[in-house]
């Protein structure tokens, strides 16, 4: 039986399952994201961050979001870099599943529900995203989605004891 995906705003009762998720998972992750503090995998240290992203949400540069599995917990979808000027209305989508969900089809449904909101709720034009060269599983994600590569940004990330380039991606989600 597969779980059904949603996806909300990200709340401060989130700090715990995201903490939990992320203990778990940094071997699995640390390839694809930047070194974090120790504080980075508590409660405490993710309810700051969750603080930090909901004043951006508040100031409209950011959506916070986690990706829920039959309502529970399992990852976050962002749209951050949110620019609404009307001559750029873009955002960069950036997005995680936990080990325990992926394989699932979760990552890819989280990121089409968040272009819906990117296109109605918040109005923007365009999705951008990046991803490590290596990172097959997440150029799925995009792929699936409509996203296409525009180009590598070399040496764009220190990722895992050195510079990476990534690949950038585009979607046009009309007006």
């Amino acid at each position: 039986m597969t779980s059904s995906t949603g996806i909300r705003l990200i709340e401060p009762t989130d700090a715990a399952p995201i903490a939990a998720h992320r203990v778990r998972d940094a071997e699995a992750f640390r390839p694809w994201e930047p070194a974090q503090p120790a504080d980075y995998f508590t409660p405490q240290g993710q309810a700051e961050r969750i603080e930090g992203l909901l004043a951006g949400y508040r100031a409209g540069t950011v959506w916070p979001g986690v990706v829920l599995a039959d309502g529970q917990v399992i990852g976050q979808v962002t749209v951050g870099v949110i620019l609404p000027q009307p001559h750029l209305r873009r955002g960069s989508v950036g997005y995680w599943t936990a080990t325990v969900a992926q394989n699932q089809g979760h990552a890819g449904n989280a990121v089409a529900l968040v272009l819906r909101v990117m296109r109605e709720e918040l109005g923007l034009h365009r999705a951008e995203a990046s991803t490590n060269l290596e990172n097959l599983p997440s150029q799925r994600v995009l792929r699936r989605n409509g996203f296409t590569p525009y180009g590598v940004a070399h040496s764009a990330i220190f990722l895992d004891g050195n510079w990476r380039d990534g690949l950038l991606w585009e979607r046009i989600l009309g007006d």
